[in-house]
């Protein structure tokens, strides 16, 4: 005689806490199960992104009526197949600066951080951090990451909107791993250098301004590379000075007088 078959999903953080889960909500002993996995779950990355695990199981009616003892089984499990995209193995980092050694763990953590949000995003790149010295003194010391690669562009995005999407969230990980704030600049093929180049020209001409009308100016909030830029071009102008104000992120260049200071 056929048996209609009775299926019914469960979730848990885990495979096995929901074949667990499962089993005593139906009243049932693993080993009379048939179990598929629909989804392993995922512990995420640094706790962020997290998935659940999900199972489908499976009974015959009129199995769970039975009440004498059965030889323990093994559950059959039925695991869907899934296509295994090869996983690039990570290049080697290379540190270029010469006064740390590169195994400091912040520039470390940085690398992994990014190189693991690559491989999220499927992206194959190699990955480079060093640490960059503060023009305020006010400021930290900056960690400048490289990422570097073929067809990168997709990382930038319109006005470097993904570009600094990615340097955000890089941030808030490395921060929630190391315990404090740490400023952090992403470069992906010579992006950077390009804008450094429009931040100096701003400061040039915010300047010009501030010297004409006497007032100074408030920069908009900044990135603690992109303000870094703006006080290095002004550093020696003869009539101006600049200082950053205010917290992260809304940290912020003002340019001012001299004799005003």
């Amino acid at each position: 005689m056929e048996y209609k078959k009775i299926t019914q999903e469960f979730i848990a953080p885990t495979v096995e806490e929901a074949i667990e889960q499962g089993a005593k909500t139906l009243g049932l002993a693993q080993d009379m199960l048939e179990v598929e996995i629909l989804d392993q779950g995922s512990k995420g990355l640094f706790g962020l992104g997290s998935r659940q695990a999900r199972v489908r199981l499976s009974i015959r009616n009129g199995e769970e009526k039975k009440s004498e003892p059965k030889p323990r089984m093994e559950s059959h499990v039925i695991e869907k197949p899934k296509e295994e995209k090869p996983k690039a193995e990570r290049p080697a980092p290379v540190f270029t600066n010469k006064v740390e050694t590169g195994k400091d763990p912040v520039l470390k953590l940085a690398e992994d951080v990014v190189w693991e949000l690559l491989q999220k995003m499927h992206i194959d790149a190699k990955v480079e951090a060093k640490f960059v010295a503060p023009i305020d003194e006010r400021d930290q010391r900056m960690v400048q990451v490289e990422i570097m690669g073929r067809d990168l562009s997709i990382l930038i995005g319109r006005r470097s909107e993904t570009l600094n999407s990615l340097q955000y969230i890089s941030s808030l990980i490395v921060a929630k791993e190391h315990g404090e704030w740490v400023p952090l600049m992403i470069d992906v093929q010579g992006y950077r250098e390009r804008r450094e180049r429009q931040l100096k020209v701003l400061a040039r001409r915010m300047a010009e301004q501030v010297v004409h009308t006497g007032r100074r100016q408030n920069l908009e909030p900044m990135p603690a590379n992109e303000r870094r830029v703006i006080h290095l071009e002004l550093r020696n102008h003869e009539f101006v000075t600049t200082e950053s104000v205010g917290e992260e992120p809304n940290r912020k260049v003002t340019i001012i007088l001299k004799r005003q200071k």
